[in-house]
């Protein structure tokens, strides 16, 4: 049976920066290095008869490219990501703005 602290391990060495930012590629003279937000997580246990068990899940959400042409460099991002992401976000902030207003009238 395989060690579950060690192979979290091993894969936990790819989170941070390189799963946030892709390998770079590079098309007719242009770099293009892709970003995403990423999120992860693992949990495991056992019980009193020494079975045990762990999983872990992560997501991934393509926020755009960086694009380097020559010597200017710019972020261009994923309109669609950004959507999915901003709308659920603006909806939940107006809706604690909203009740903070509230309680602050009473």
């Amino acid at each position: 049976m395989p060690n579950i602290a060690l192979e979290l391990g091993k894969q936990s060495a790819t989170f941070g920066a390189k799963s946030a930012y892709g390998d770079q590629v590079d098309i007719d003279g242009v770099r293009i290095i892709p970003v995403a937000l990423t999120w992860s997580g693992f949990g495991g246990g056992s019980d009193e008869s020494g079975n045990g068990g762990g999983g872990g899940g992560g997501y991934a959400v393509p926020l755009g490219a960086y694009i380097r042409k020559g010597d200017s460099l710019t972020f261009e991002p994923n309109m669609v990501s950004f959507l999915a992401v901003a709308i659920p976000f603006v909806w939940v902030a107006g809706r604690a703005l909203s009740r903070v207003i509230r309680a602050l009238k009473r």
